[in-house]
């Protein structure tokens, strides 16, 4: 009896044992304890829906780790709901090559990598965490306590275009679609645009008159233009035979004019040396006039003479008065 009772301890010590060391060895994997695990949070201000505990988390299409937690965080002060999603990423997934760092993650963040939910399939909806590079994009961190690295997070391009119809007032667009149908009825029905298409037709028309116009117009001057055109032709024929003669001719008179003016000039010159106050001309001219004076002078002296003396003629100048 007392030999069952130890070897029922004896089993039950070794089966609990066994069951210490799976729990243990549970606990190893579960916690990442001697592999190359890391835990990162990422930050949503979009809905989750979808995304659940053990979704994959891909760079660029590999799955590198997985969700494990999922938070709602309500930030009183501003009322503002954020999702606080927690990842375990596993390095052994990503080779490197060249310089090893420690931590891969914070250079990944450095080279522009950011977090986005995708859809894994659009049957189901469910969604995955997915990593890729955007260094074009600004690096922008929630204000949480976590003690693990934060990925930045980016919309998608759908939840981009659905924010933006989240934005639009559809009230508003109705409104205007229906002042736009308002309008439009208003101008249809009016009587001016209902008689536009006779105005139209009879616009028609008059150009399809003057253009038959034109047409005749032109059959009946054509002849005319021709005959203008060769008499314009003929006379700049002959222009271009005569210019030679006339251009000889024109020189001839240029060159005969340029003697005349040649002689003229010598003309100028010689009375401007007659009346130059140095020429003989000029002092003979002078002394004519003096002579011419003096007579003039002589001659007045006679008329007073005779005035005074009128026998002065036939007996002479008398000497005293009577």
């Amino acid at each position: 009896m007392s030999e069952n009772s130890h070897s029922v301890a004896i089993g039950a010590f070794i089966i609990g044992a066994l069951l210490i060391a799976v729990s243990i060895a549970v606990f190893i994997v579960g916690s990442g304890v001697g592999s190359n695990h890391e835990r990162v949070v990422m930050v949503f201000d979009g809905s989750v829906k979808g995304l659940s505990v053990g979704a994959p988390v891909a760079l660029r299409g590999v799955q590198i780790g997985q969700v494990i937690d999922i938070n709602l965080i309500l930030e009183e002060d501003r009322d503002n709901l954020i999702m606080q999603v927690v990842a375990d990423l596993d390095d052994n997934n990503v080779q490197r090559r060249g310089k090893n760092s420690e931590e891969l993650t914070e250079e990944l963040i450095e080279r522009g990598m950011r977090a986005q939910l995708n859809t894994q399939s659009l049957l189901t909806g469910l969604l995955y965490v997915q990593l890729d590079f955007h260094p074009e994009s600004p690096v922008v961190l929630a204000d949480i306590e976590s003690p693990y690295t934060q990925i930045p997070t980016i919309p998608t391009e759908l939840q981009k275009f659905s924010r933006q119809l989240e934005e639009v007032d559809f009230a508003q667009v109705a409104s205007d679609l229906r002042e736009i149908a308002t309008g439009l009825k208003t101008l249809i029905t009016n009587e001016k645009f209902q008689a536009l298409p006779d105005q139209m037709e009879s616009t028609f028309a008059s150009f399809t008159r003057l253009s038959e116009d034109l047409r005749k117009t032109l059959a009946r001057s054509g002849p005319k233009l021709d005959r203008v055109l060769d008499s314009t032709s003929a006379t700049a024929a002959a222009a271009n035979e005569q210019l030679p003669r006339l251009a000889e001719l024109i020189e001839k008179n240029l060159l005969v004019l340029e003697g005349t003016m040649g002689a003229f000039e010598n003309t100028l010159t010689e009375v401007d040396n007659l009346v130059n106050e140095d020429s003989p001309t000029t002092y003979e001219l002078n002394k004519a006039l003096r002579e011419l004076a003096l007579a003039g002078r002589a001659l007045q002296l006679l008329a007073k003479t005779l005035e005074e003396q009128p026998e002065a003629l036939l007996r002479g100048k008398s000497e005293e008065p009577q």
